[in-house]
């Protein structure tokens, strides 16, 4: 059974249909990312994933427990956190209480949020450094990295990245790459959306592509790489 399954989810802003019928799984250890262009429903699929949106029609499912009608608190303490677009961090919070801020679910105790606290720190030594700074005060790069260290820190079993390189010089784009691997690699499960098809697809196991709200094609990311249609839209290149 997958772990993640989106099954025929329509969401609505007011009377626009953003999501039409949008079905899609995510396994057990696996990198799974959505591509497509600005405005083709990527966030919104995540959003309503994670709660923010409830879908009109369709269902989505954790491990076989349907979760598209509850709370989004509930959905978090359920195994699904997200590292929104834009980032999203508490400004005038330290980087440290940001940290706690994503643990504020839990119920485990403060010895094991201080060891979680000190995983993040080890992905992310520059959080280390910056541990009291305030966190508005970061770079982009830096609160980026803040964002996915928050998200981890209510200890979930499906993490949600979306767009992680927005924004970010190309050096650190690797940087942040290459720690999702990482993260991946120690067993979390991912599904990422990113506009740099290019560096989404030579992490990921598999992927969708979005266009209007509607999933046209899915196959593992190789295949994707080697697509006519996904290679000339959004990969860059040309006269294929």
């Amino acid at each position: 059974m997958a772990k993640l399954e989106v099954n025929n989810i329509h969401t609505f802003y007011g009377n626009i249909e953003a999501l039409k019928g949008v079905s899609l799984s995510v396994d057990e250890g696996e990198i799974v990312t959505l591509i497509g262009s600005n405005g083709a429903g990527k966030s919104t699929t995540l959003n309503t994933i994670s709660g923010l949106y409830k879908p009109r029609q369709g269902e989505v499912s954790l491990e076989g427990e349907r979760i598209d009608q509850l709370p989004a608190h509930t959905i978090v303490a359920k195994g699904i956190s997200q590292a929104p677009e834009g980032r999203k961090i508490f400004a005038r919070l330290t980087v440290k209480e940001n940290l706690e801020m994503g643990a504020f679910i839990r119920t485990d105790g403060p010895e094991a949020i201080k060891r979680d606290i000190e995983h993040v720190y080890a992905l992310f030594p520059r959080l280390r450094e910056r541990e009291w700074q305030i966190a508005g005060t970061l770079s982009g790069g830096e609160q980026q990295m803040l964002a996915i260290g928050r998200a981890l820190m209510s200890k979930p079993r499906i993490l949600l990245l979306d767009e992680p390189s927005m924004g970010l010089a190309p050096l650190l784009v690797d940087t942040i790459f290459d720690i999702i691997e990482e993260i991946n690699k120690q067993g979390m499960t991912i599904l990422l959306v990113e506009q740099n098809a290019q560096v989404a697809l030579s992490i990921a196991h598999r992927g969708y592509v979005m266009q209007a709200g509607e999933i046209v094609l899915h196959d593992t990311a190789k295949n994707l790489r080697e697509n006519e249609m996904v290679r000339r839209l959004y990969l860059g290149e040309e006269g294929l």
